[in-house]
Protein backbone atom coordinates (compact mmCIF):
# COMPACT_ATOMS: atom_id res chain seq x y z
CA UNK A 1 0.00 0.00 0.00
CA UNK A 2 1.20 3.30 -0.82
CA UNK A 3 2.40 5.68 2.19
CA UNK A 4 -0.47 8.63 2.62
CA UNK A 5 0.86 11.78 1.79
CA UNK A 6 2.22 13.99 4.27
CA UNK A 7 2.43 17.46 3.60
CA UNK A 8 3.36 19.32 6.91
CA UNK A 9 6.52 21.51 6.38
CA UNK A 10 6.69 22.38 9.88
CA UNK A 11 9.48 21.22 12.38
CA UNK A 12 9.29 21.23 15.79
CA UNK A 13 11.71 23.62 15.99
CA UNK A 14 10.11 26.10 13.97
CA UNK A 15 6.90 28.66 14.26
CA UNK A 16 6.35 27.91 10.62
CA UNK A 17 7.87 27.56 6.99
CA UNK A 18 8.36 29.70 4.41
CA UNK A 19 9.58 27.89 1.23
CA UNK A 20 10.56 29.30 -2.34
CA UNK A 21 10.07 26.67 -5.20
CA UNK A 22 11.85 26.75 -8.32
CA UNK A 23 10.70 23.73 -10.04
CA UNK A 24 9.79 22.32 -13.66
CA UNK A 25 6.33 22.14 -12.50
CA UNK A 26 4.43 22.54 -9.55
CA UNK A 27 3.54 19.46 -7.24
CA UNK A 28 0.57 17.71 -9.02
CA UNK A 29 -0.89 15.82 -5.64
CA UNK A 30 -4.27 16.40 -4.60
CA UNK A 31 -3.78 16.77 -1.27
CA UNK A 32 -4.83 18.40 2.37
CA UNK A 33 -2.29 19.46 5.47
CA UNK A 34 -3.24 20.74 9.12
CA UNK A 35 -1.31 23.96 8.23
CA UNK A 36 -2.75 27.24 6.89
CA UNK A 37 -1.25 27.79 3.77
CA UNK A 38 -0.29 31.21 1.55
CA UNK A 39 0.44 31.01 -1.63
CA UNK A 40 1.66 32.94 -4.54
CA UNK A 41 2.71 31.57 -7.98
CA UNK A 42 5.11 33.89 -9.44
CA UNK A 43 5.78 31.69 -12.69
CA UNK A 44 3.76 29.36 -14.18
CA UNK A 45 -0.10 28.21 -15.32
CA UNK A 46 -2.06 25.38 -15.07
CA UNK A 47 -5.08 24.59 -13.57
CA UNK A 48 -6.39 24.86 -9.40
CA UNK A 49 -8.24 22.66 -8.15
CA UNK A 50 -9.42 24.44 -4.03
CA UNK A 51 -12.41 21.56 -2.90
CA UNK A 52 -15.04 21.91 -5.30
CA UNK A 53 -13.50 24.76 -7.36
CA UNK A 54 -11.73 24.97 -10.34
CA UNK A 55 -9.92 27.44 -12.60
CA UNK A 56 -7.57 28.10 -14.58
CA UNK A 57 -4.47 29.91 -12.91
CA UNK A 58 -1.24 31.84 -14.33
CA UNK A 59 1.49 34.47 -12.32
CA UNK A 60 0.06 36.39 -9.58
CA UNK A 61 -2.24 33.87 -8.28
CA UNK A 62 -2.09 33.90 -4.40
CA UNK A 63 -4.62 32.38 -2.70
CA UNK A 64 -5.00 31.56 1.47
CA UNK A 65 -6.43 27.91 2.59
CA UNK A 66 -7.14 26.97 5.78
CA UNK A 67 -6.37 23.06 7.48
CA UNK A 68 -8.06 20.33 5.71
CA UNK A 69 -8.55 21.55 2.57
CA UNK A 70 -7.93 19.84 -0.76
CA UNK A 71 -5.50 21.49 -2.83
CA UNK A 72 -3.41 21.46 -6.09
CA UNK A 73 -1.99 23.86 -8.55
CA UNK A 74 -1.80 21.23 -11.72
CA UNK A 75 0.71 22.21 -13.89
CA UNK A 76 -0.62 22.32 -17.60
CA UNK A 77 0.74 19.40 -19.41
CA UNK A 78 3.25 21.19 -21.54
CA UNK A 79 5.04 21.68 -18.13
CA UNK A 80 5.58 17.79 -17.85
CA UNK A 81 7.48 17.39 -21.45
CA UNK A 82 11.26 18.88 -20.04
CA UNK A 83 11.87 19.38 -24.13
CA UNK A 84 9.82 22.36 -23.31
CA UNK A 85 11.88 24.47 -21.30
CA UNK A 86 8.91 25.09 -18.91
CA UNK A 87 9.54 25.75 -15.40
CA UNK A 88 7.49 27.42 -12.49
CA UNK A 89 8.33 29.92 -9.39
CA UNK A 90 6.19 30.38 -6.12
CA UNK A 91 6.21 31.25 -2.75
CA UNK A 92 4.28 29.06 -0.02
CA UNK A 93 4.09 29.86 3.59
CA UNK A 94 2.89 27.13 6.09
CA UNK A 95 1.89 28.14 9.82
CA UNK A 96 -0.26 26.53 12.35
CA UNK A 97 -2.85 27.90 14.32
CA UNK A 98 -0.53 28.07 17.36
CA UNK A 99 2.13 29.27 15.40
CA UNK A 100 2.37 32.22 18.08
CA UNK A 101 1.49 29.98 21.02
CA UNK A 102 -1.64 28.43 22.47
CA UNK A 103 -4.08 30.00 22.73
CA UNK A 104 -3.24 33.42 21.82
CA UNK A 105 -5.58 33.79 18.17
CA UNK A 106 -8.53 33.88 21.38
CA UNK A 107 -6.92 37.05 22.37
CA UNK A 108 -8.67 40.30 21.99
CA UNK A 109 -5.50 41.78 19.97
CA UNK A 110 -5.76 39.22 17.24
CA UNK A 111 -9.62 38.99 17.12
CA UNK A 112 -9.59 40.24 13.33
CA UNK A 113 -7.04 37.80 12.54
CA UNK A 114 -8.68 35.20 14.02
CA UNK A 115 -12.20 35.51 12.20
CA UNK A 116 -10.06 35.75 8.55
CA UNK A 117 -8.34 32.06 9.41
CA UNK A 118 -11.87 30.76 9.79
CA UNK A 119 -13.04 32.41 6.75
CA UNK A 120 -10.07 30.72 4.89
CA UNK A 121 -11.91 27.09 5.73
CA UNK A 122 -13.47 27.66 2.19
CA UNK A 123 -9.99 29.03 0.69
CA UNK A 124 -9.48 32.99 0.14
CA UNK A 125 -7.94 34.16 -3.76
CA UNK A 126 -6.09 37.24 -2.70
CA UNK A 127 -6.68 40.12 -5.41
CA UNK A 128 -6.45 43.76 -6.52
CA UNK A 129 -3.80 46.39 -4.60
CA UNK A 130 -3.54 43.62 -1.53
CA UNK A 131 -2.32 41.03 -3.88
CA UNK A 132 0.17 43.10 -5.12
CA UNK A 133 1.13 44.19 -1.19
CA UNK A 134 1.21 40.25 -0.20
CA UNK A 135 3.54 39.21 -2.79
CA UNK A 136 5.92 42.13 -2.09
CA UNK A 137 5.94 41.21 1.42
CA UNK A 138 6.39 37.32 0.62
CA UNK A 139 9.53 38.11 -1.66
CA UNK A 140 10.79 40.33 1.29
CA UNK A 141 9.99 37.46 3.91
CA UNK A 142 12.46 34.49 1.78
CA UNK A 143 15.55 36.26 3.47
CA UNK A 144 14.27 37.02 6.89
CA UNK A 145 14.99 34.64 9.72
CA UNK A 146 14.03 35.08 13.21
CA UNK A 147 11.68 37.92 15.21
CA UNK A 148 11.33 39.78 11.86
CA UNK A 149 10.00 36.74 9.88
CA UNK A 150 7.47 36.37 12.33
CA UNK A 151 6.67 40.27 12.53
CA UNK A 152 6.40 40.13 8.92
CA UNK A 153 3.98 37.20 8.53
CA UNK A 154 1.89 39.20 11.42
CA UNK A 155 1.56 42.41 9.40
CA UNK A 156 0.59 40.31 6.11
CA UNK A 157 -2.34 38.33 8.04
CA UNK A 158 -3.81 41.46 9.41
CA UNK A 159 -3.45 43.36 6.02
CA UNK A 160 -5.30 40.17 4.47
CA UNK A 161 -8.10 40.93 7.45
CA UNK A 162 -8.58 44.69 6.96
CA UNK A 163 -8.94 43.93 3.28
CA UNK A 164 -12.05 43.67 0.98
CA UNK A 165 -9.98 41.92 -1.90
CA UNK A 166 -10.38 38.56 -0.78
CA UNK A 167 -13.11 36.32 -2.55
CA UNK A 168 -14.29 33.25 -1.14
CA UNK A 169 -13.54 30.08 -3.44
CA UNK A 170 -15.02 27.19 -2.32
CA UNK A 171 -18.74 26.64 -1.91
CA UNK A 172 -20.27 27.43 1.78
CA UNK A 173 -21.32 23.99 2.26
CA UNK A 174 -18.38 21.97 1.06
CA UNK A 175 -16.55 20.16 3.20
CA UNK A 176 -13.93 17.29 3.11
CA UNK A 177 -13.48 14.99 5.84
CA UNK A 178 -12.69 11.89 4.52
CA UNK A 179 -9.21 10.03 5.73
CA UNK A 180 -5.38 11.09 4.20
CA UNK A 181 -4.85 8.02 2.75
CA UNK A 182 -7.89 8.08 0.33
CA UNK A 183 -6.48 11.28 -0.67
CA UNK A 184 -3.71 9.51 -2.95
CA UNK A 185 -6.26 7.26 -5.01
CA UNK A 186 -8.39 10.86 -5.39
CA UNK A 187 -5.23 12.25 -6.67
CA UNK A 188 -4.43 9.65 -9.19
CA UNK A 189 -7.71 9.85 -10.60
CA UNK A 190 -7.56 13.69 -11.42
CA UNK A 191 -4.05 13.61 -12.79
CA UNK A 192 -5.54 11.43 -15.16
CA UNK A 193 -7.98 13.53 -15.90
CA UNK A 194 -5.88 16.31 -16.45
CA UNK A 195 -3.95 14.27 -18.75
CA UNK A 196 -6.64 13.16 -20.74
CA UNK A 197 -9.28 15.57 -20.49
CA UNK A 198 -9.07 16.14 -24.52
CA UNK A 199 -10.12 12.78 -25.31
CA UNK A 200 -13.18 10.88 -24.46
CA UNK A 201 -13.36 10.00 -21.17
CA UNK A 202 -15.95 7.26 -19.35
CA UNK A 203 -17.23 6.50 -16.42
CA UNK A 204 -16.85 3.21 -16.68
CA UNK A 205 -12.91 3.44 -17.75
CA UNK A 206 -12.23 5.40 -14.42
CA UNK A 207 -14.40 3.24 -12.28
CA UNK A 208 -12.11 0.45 -13.44
CA UNK A 209 -9.04 2.71 -12.46
CA UNK A 210 -10.26 3.08 -8.90
CA UNK A 211 -11.32 -0.42 -8.51
CA UNK A 212 -14.76 0.58 -7.66
CA UNK A 213 -18.10 -0.38 -9.44
CA UNK A 214 -19.42 2.80 -11.36
CA UNK A 215 -22.20 3.18 -8.74
CA UNK A 216 -19.83 3.05 -5.62
CA UNK A 217 -17.39 5.67 -7.84
CA UNK A 218 -20.01 7.78 -8.58
CA UNK A 219 -20.82 8.60 -4.92
CA UNK A 220 -17.10 8.06 -3.68
CA UNK A 221 -16.04 11.29 -6.18
CA UNK A 222 -19.25 13.28 -5.77
CA UNK A 223 -18.17 13.23 -1.65
CA UNK A 224 -14.97 14.58 -2.01
CA UNK A 225 -15.60 17.29 -5.08
CA UNK A 226 -19.13 18.09 -4.26
CA UNK A 227 -20.24 17.36 -7.73
CA UNK A 228 -20.64 14.47 -10.01
CA UNK A 229 -18.08 12.76 -12.28
CA UNK A 230 -19.34 14.12 -15.54
CA UNK A 231 -20.03 17.88 -14.29
CA UNK A 232 -16.54 17.49 -13.06
CA UNK A 233 -14.93 16.37 -16.19
CA UNK A 234 -17.35 19.21 -17.90
CA UNK A 235 -15.74 21.69 -15.98
CA UNK A 236 -12.46 20.91 -16.42
CA UNK A 237 -12.86 21.39 -20.15
CA UNK A 238 -14.44 24.42 -19.75
CA UNK A 239 -11.63 25.84 -17.66
CA UNK A 240 -8.82 25.08 -20.90
CA UNK A 241 -11.36 26.58 -22.87
CA UNK A 242 -11.29 29.63 -20.79
CA UNK A 243 -7.50 29.73 -20.78
CA UNK A 244 -7.28 29.08 -24.06
CA UNK A 245 -9.39 31.83 -25.02
CA UNK A 246 -7.82 34.07 -23.26
CA UNK A 247 -3.87 33.47 -23.93
CA UNK A 248 -4.30 32.34 -27.41
CA UNK A 249 -4.94 33.16 -30.75
CA UNK A 250 -6.97 30.77 -31.53
CA UNK A 251 -10.85 30.35 -32.78
CA UNK A 252 -13.82 29.09 -31.32
CA UNK A 253 -13.98 26.12 -33.34
CA UNK A 254 -10.02 25.40 -32.47
CA UNK A 255 -10.19 26.15 -28.95
CA UNK A 256 -13.73 23.87 -28.50
CA UNK A 257 -11.85 20.57 -30.05
CA UNK A 258 -8.63 21.40 -28.46
CA UNK A 259 -10.06 21.23 -24.92
CA UNK A 260 -12.57 18.10 -25.45
CA UNK A 261 -15.71 18.66 -26.47
CA UNK A 262 -17.35 16.69 -29.42
CA UNK A 263 -18.91 19.03 -31.24
CA UNK A 264 -18.88 23.14 -31.45
CA UNK A 265 -22.73 23.01 -30.25
CA UNK A 266 -22.00 20.98 -27.40
CA UNK A 267 -19.44 23.43 -26.39
CA UNK A 268 -21.27 26.79 -26.65
CA UNK A 269 -24.41 25.11 -24.60
CA UNK A 270 -21.96 24.10 -22.07
CA UNK A 271 -19.73 27.13 -21.70
CA UNK A 272 -23.04 29.36 -21.58
CA UNK A 273 -24.58 26.98 -19.13
CA UNK A 274 -21.48 27.43 -17.04
CA UNK A 275 -20.38 31.04 -17.29
CA UNK A 276 -23.12 32.38 -18.66
CA UNK A 277 -22.20 34.05 -21.51
CA UNK A 278 -20.95 32.45 -25.07
CA UNK A 279 -17.19 31.70 -26.16
CA UNK A 280 -17.03 34.68 -28.54
CA UNK A 281 -18.68 36.96 -26.20
CA UNK A 282 -16.25 35.73 -23.29
CA UNK A 283 -13.66 36.39 -25.86
CA UNK A 284 -14.16 39.77 -26.49
CA UNK A 285 -14.32 40.99 -23.43
CA UNK A 286 -11.51 39.44 -21.78
CA UNK A 287 -9.89 41.07 -25.02
CA UNK A 288 -11.95 44.74 -24.27
CA UNK A 289 -10.38 44.22 -20.61
CA UNK A 290 -7.18 43.59 -21.08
Amino acid sequence: MKAPLQKSRIPDNKAFVIREMNDPYFDKHWHAHSEYQLVAILRGSGTRYIGDHIKPFKEGDTVLTGPGLPHVWRSDNAYFNPENGLDTHGIVIYFPENFLGDGSLQKEEFEEIAKLLSYSARGLEIKGETKEKVIHMMKEMVNMQGVPSIVMLLQILHLLAESTDLIPITQVKYSYIHPTPEKDKMGDILDYILKNFKEKITLQEVSSMANMSESSFSRYFKSRVNKSFSDFLGDVRISNARKLLQDEDLNISQVCFESGFPTLSNFNKQFKDRIGKTPLNYKKEYNEHF
